[in-house]
């Protein structure tokens, strides 16, 4: 029984590390494709526009959602210690420091990685990556760059969307519903949000998650065995390994920057 477990934890130990190899090599192929992009081409709009503006929706919805629990959660709190004025800077600093990177990078690989996962592992399945090589072309150019880099220059955008309606969502419970003063919800929130601290930082970090976040999507989409079963476990690791990647690194950013 214990030969058995050690083979197996070798097994999968070797199986990770080769992964992991197989997902650097192919970003660095992908890096050195990107100069044959052209910024602003067709390819790279209609990509930003399915991964980007497709995802506005949930995007928006879920950030007023938690905008205005913040407003509630934070009201109650603060309401106890008299500071009820300061509703505007804890929801501002909640959602530019951590909740809007962070729920934007979740929902961004939900929405639009496993979207780009199956959409390129479909491509695999139904044998155009390998018609395109049979042509002369380079899949990787032609569809793993357009959508690596969509995904990529969207997701901070999202976030900032997020964040921005979050803090809509905040005023209207705080202000709105709970009494809070409309002068001093702005004024504690611009006097207390620094930009190179909080704001500055919060987008450093929709970079990198937007980064690690398109990394995921394509690769797992382009090292799907080609089955249906295999496209459907790459969708599902896309997800996962975008929650734990987005999640480890948040902490690490964190801990450097805050």
């Amino acid at each position: 029984m214990i030969a058995t477990l050690l083979q197996d934890f070798g097994r999968v130990t070797l199986t990770a590390i080769a992964r992991m190899g197989r997902g650097n090599l192919f970003m660095l192929r992908v890096l050195h494709a990107l100069p044959s992009l052209r910024f602003g081409g067709p390819l790279l709009v209609q990509q930003i526009y399915s991964v980007g503006v497709l995802s506005l929706q949930i995007i928006a919805v879920s950030g007023l959602s938690v905008g205005m629990v913040l407003g509630l959660q934070g009201y109650n709190m603060l309401v106890d210690f008299g500071a009820e004025q300061s509703l505007g800077q804890a929801t501002a600093l909640s959602l530019v420091r951590e909740l809007g990177p962070v729920l934007t990078a979740l929902l961004f690989a939900g929405r639009a990685g496993s979207a780009l996962t199956a959409e390129i592992g479909l491509m695999k399945v139904t044998e155009q990556l390998s018609a395109m090589e049979m042509m002369a072309v380079d899949p990787v150019k032609r569809i793993i760059v357009p959508r690596f880099v969509a995904a990529f220059l969207s997701m901070p955008m999202l976030a900032a969307i997020f964040s921005a309606i979050g803090v809509l969502g905040g005023y209207f419970v705080g202000v709105g519903l709970l009494g809070v003063d409309s002068g001093a919800f702005w004024s504690q929130m611009q006097s207390k949000v620094n930009f190179g601290e909080d704001i500055l930082n919060g987008f450093v970090k929709s970079i990198v998650f937007g980064l690690v976040a398109a990394w995921i999507a394509v690769f797992e989409g382009y090292d799907a065995v080609p089955t249906t079963e295999g496209v459907s476990r790459a969708t599902t690791r896309t997800v996962v390994e975008t929650a734990f990647a987005v999640l480890g690194l948040d902490f690490i950013l964190t801990a450097v920057m805050f």
